[in-house]
């Protein structure tokens, strides 16, 4: 296989290790709000965080791609 391919491998890689991470905080999550007793409010707002936090990482990854196939990066 050529360098390339290894990088590529690489990224995706890494990309899904990020995916299942953030997987497995949000079941943790999950089940801490369960057995909290947290109320709707609370809960609420503690997805929207997670899912910021998700959001700010795709969105990076696709203004990544965007540069890096424009030359920019």
């Amino acid at each position: 296989m050529l360098y390339e391919h290894f990088e590529l491998l690489e990224t995706i890689g890494l990309d899904l290790l990020f995916a299942a991470i953030f997987f497995f905080i949000g079941m943790a999550i999950k089940d801490v709000l369960k057995e909290g007793n947290v109320p709707p409010f609370g809960r609420r707002i503690v997805w929207l965080v997670l899912f910021l936090g998700c959001a700010g990482f795709i969105t990076k990854g696709v203004i990544q791609f965007f540069w890096e196939g424009a030359g920019i990066g």
